[in-house]
């Protein structure tokens, strides 16, 4: 009967189709007369010669060799005198009779750096009580607004030392009070070099030991799910890292990497490509995402860079075509549809994003209709058209109004998200408030009103860390961020602004119940170029339920501005960002009912007369028994 198992799963794994090739490889323990047995496995089918070696023996090269099972190109040992937490790794004698120590493929933990062994780790029944979250998991439905985080950099010790899962539980506890829903890590899986940020991997299944273990890991997104946060991380399946104790060559022979140098390579990263096409790679990858689903409960994952596996030609200059002529990596698309196919079959409401910045079509949605099937895009295109636009002299922004407006062209055409993410506040390219034209006054309220436009425009949210409160340098990976300056007026109020924004949307379904259709979605007018003004509305499955936003990009404050309004009745504003409690200058309608005239106006058959801040947005909606106005302050009643 075992024989039959292993013939099974050897199958599988050739075939690309194990999808929990991590419960057999690597190191599995068992119970053999009331005694702990150990059985490591590796995948090395070009090796001459493998041998365990770790403290257990001293790094003896010989003392624990291994035997090759016949047809399958996989290594084992059995082996008894060994414990919990010895380190180890397996020395390789190649096809090149080169020897390498090679980490563990499989390992779910390592060592941190600069040592690399693999650990033997124990495993633990985790007691976990997020059933009910998981129920309750919505995918495409719902708000999603998400808080990027760089566990690293987002709080560091006065002595440089990192911040562990446990006393980080102070981030979930911030993302609740600032009424995001998600939080997206950047890679925590194991790196060489904190300078890569995660996104050069060596240990694939290994929770990366600069935070913590395996089990405060899950305590912490246990806890995200007890506080109704969703976890999403992100992964590097376009390219691993080539540091001689991980992937690269590790049989001696391209073996995780393409055979083909010209697709193995990937220069502008110095890194390597995965083989798409190749069984086993296949199910290393397939394995590890399910892997995070199942033992960690995430909610969703982010693929990084995917534009550099969809083509041949990518950021390089001598390419080999497709079989058909083409750029395109045949492997590398049917290797994202199985990955998503694969998810969707094994995870209820996973959340499954690409990181893609080209025009390829159908990112998203189902295979079966052709699509790549992943759940979400980033909208690339949206943030450097806006970002573009936000860094002009307002003077200038008539000039460039299609750079805010193109964007609703195709904004139904994927299901996005809006990123504001690390990639955009690095690398010279300047923080967010320092993006922003102009002198203090106006670079804040720059601020509040891209994120304004943001919120209203379709597509979930993502901001990463920092942004909320304006931080002033770019992001540095080495340091934490500025917390210091929420103890300045101006960072303070961008802070709050931010977090009454996020509840805003949290809190009305106009903003996200439709927001993958025209149907949620109306251009009142989009065509105000000579003044740069912008006004639009979202709307949810109750006609009445809709929220109008005016967004005014330069400093000047407009009085009797008229706009169409699809209903007679009473509005009020029910957020501005040149609210003076948001360090504005004072521009608002708190106090006032906006009562609508008939006529026609903006394709509308009604209209009202609204008083547009300087450099800022205006959020206004028909008035309801829900809202009421009390000392000058909108009050929300269920």
């Amino acid at each position: 009967m075992l024989k039959n198992i292993q013939g099974d799963f050897f199958r599988a794994f050739s075939e690309g189709k194990s999808y929990n090739s991590y419960k057999y490889l690597g190191c599995q323990e068992f119970e053999n007369n009331n005694k702990k047995t150990f059985c490591f496995r590796v995948w090395a089918p070009n090796a001459k010669e493998v041998y365990l070696v770790g403290n257990f023996n001293n790094w003896n090269k010989t003392r624990n060799p291994m035997k090759l099972i016949e047809n399958t190109g996989i290594w084992e040992i059995f082996i008894n005198d060994i414990k919990y937490f010895d380190t180890y790794k397996y020395r390789i004698i190649g096809i090149d009779n080169q020897e390498r120590l090679k980490s563990d493929p499989y390992a779910v933990y390592s060592e941190l750096r600069p040592n690399t062994a693999s650990i033997v780790y124990p495993k633990i029944d985790f007691k976990w009580n997020d059933d009910n979250y998981l129920l309750k998991r919505e995918g495409l439905k719902g708000p999603i607004n998400i808080y990027e985080v760089h566990l690293g950099s987002y709080k560091r010790k006065w002595n440089g030392d990192f911040f562990n899962f446990k006393e980080l539980y102070e981030l979930i506890d911030y993302v609740c009070d600032m009424g995001y829903t998600h939080i997206e890590l950047m890679p925590i899986t194991e790196h060489p070099l904190d300078k890569s940020w995660g996104y050069q991997t060596i240990g694939y299944y290994s929770v990366t030991s600069r935070y913590g273990n395996i089990e405060e890991f899950k305590s912490f997104i246990n806890r995200c799910h007890e506080k109704g946060i969703g976890v999403i991380l992100d992964f590097a399946y376009s390219h691993f890292c080539k540091d001689e104790h991980g992937l690269y060559k590790f049989d001696g022979s391209p073996l995780f990497e393409y055979k083909d140098p010209l697709k193995a390579e990937n220069v502008g990263w110095g890194t390597a490509h995965f083989d798409l096409g190749k069984g086993e790679v296949k199910s290393f990858l397939l394995s590890n995402v399910l892997y995070w689903f199942n033992e960690f409960h995430i909610d969703g994952i982010r693929v990084d860079a995917v534009s550099s596996m969809l083509y041949l030609d990518y950021d390089i200059s001598d390419w080999t075509p497709n079989k058909y002529g083409g750029r395109e990596n045949l492997e590398a698309i049917d290797f994202l549809k199985n990955l998503n196919e694969v998810i969707y079959k094994y995870v209820k409401n996973p959340m499954v994003i690409a990181e893609e910045s080209t025009s390829w079509p159908n990112v998203t949605g189902p295979t079966y209709k052709g699509a790549l099937g992943f759940t979400y895009k980033w909208n690339m295109g949206w943030m450097n058209d806006t970002l573009k636009y936000m860094e002009m002299d307002p003077i200038y922004r008539k000039y460039h109004h299609n750079l805010i407006t193109f964007s609703f062209m195709y904004a139904f055409s994927e299901n996005f998200i809006l990123p504001l993410s690390h990639d955009e506040v690095v690398h010279g390219k300047k923080s967010l408030l320092d993006k922003m034209s102009g002198d203090s006054w106006q670079r804040f309220s720059s601020l509040r009103t891209l994120y304004s436009y943001y919120m209203i425009h379709p597509g979930k949210k993502l901001l990463f860390m920092g942004c909320e409160f304006g931080q002033g340098l770019e992001w540095r990976y080495n340091y934490g961020l500025e917390w210091e300056l929420l103890a300045i007026e101006q960072h303070s109020k961008m802070k709050d602004f931010v977090r009454d924004l996020n509840y805003l949307y949290r809190e009305n379904k106009s903003f996200w119940e439709l927001d993958n259709t025209y149907e949620g979605f109306d251009f009142i007018d989009p065509n105000n170029s000579e003044q740069s003004i912008i006004t639009l509305m979202r709307k949810s499955k109750d006609d009445k339920d809709f929220i109008i936003s005016v967004i005014n990009f330069t400093p000047v404050v407009y009085y009797d501005y008229k706009i169409g309004v699809p209903f007679e009745g009473d509005y009020i504003e029910i957020l501005n960002s040149d609210d003076k409690k948001y360090y504005g200058s004072g521009q608002t309608m708190k106090d006032v009912v906006l009562n609508s005239f008939r006529g026609r106006w903006h394709n509308k058959e009604n209209y009202i007369k609204i008083k547009v801040p300087p450099m800022g947005a205006t959020f206004i909606t028909i008035k309801k028994d829900k809202y009421t106005i009390k000392d000058n302050e909108y009050n929300y009643l269920d």
